[in-house]
């Protein structure tokens, strides 16, 4: 996966700015899935100052997950668990494919992948596929990810 500018939120100029995704939309293409399959949702948190991404929580199939879209980019993917030090990404085929129309639905093995990162001379080259800005990459000089999925979905400050 490439991971295009402005995926993380972070930006210099005007002009870099990423594009915005409709969080409306997105809790109404939520509760329509989740309802068709019997589920419930229980809330979505609003995407805030220091989160990238929206995060819809539901129980679907029996079992408790959250929904998260990231802000910027039309990248959907499912959790098990979300707080500010860690996501656990899970795959739910049967939402995966119910969504997909709507979004691109992401795997756990691509967010999952590992960052790979050289130090280079005052900055970092991040080798992984990318567009990212320089305002981005200093996020991940300072932040750390680890994985493809925590630049995606952050709560950087």
């Amino acid at each position: 996966m490439i991971l295009p500018k402005g995926v993380t939120g972070y930006y210099y100029a005007e002009h870099d700015m990423p594009p915005t995704i409709d969080g409306k939309q997105f809790k109404q293409h939520c509760f329509s899935i989740i309802g068709r399959n019997n589920g419930q949702v229980f809330g979505s948190l609003e995407q805030q100052i220091a989160m990238n991404f929206f995060n819809v929580e539901v129980k679907v199939f029996n079992k408790h997950m959250h929904i998260l879209l990231n802000v910027h980019y039309p990248f959907l993917a499912f959790a098990s668990f979300v707080d500010f030090e860690n996501i656990d990404f899970i795959d739910e085929p049967e939402l995966m494919k119910q969504f997909s129309p709507f979004y691109k639905v992401l795997d756990r093995e691509e967010l999952i992948d590992p960052l790979i990162i050289k130090e280079g001379t005052g900055k970092i080259i991040l080798e992984n596929d990318n567009e990212l800005n320089s305002a981005e990459l200093n996020q991940i000089a300072y932040w750390k990810p680890k994985s493809v999925g925590e630049v995606i979905y952050n709560f950087w400050d």
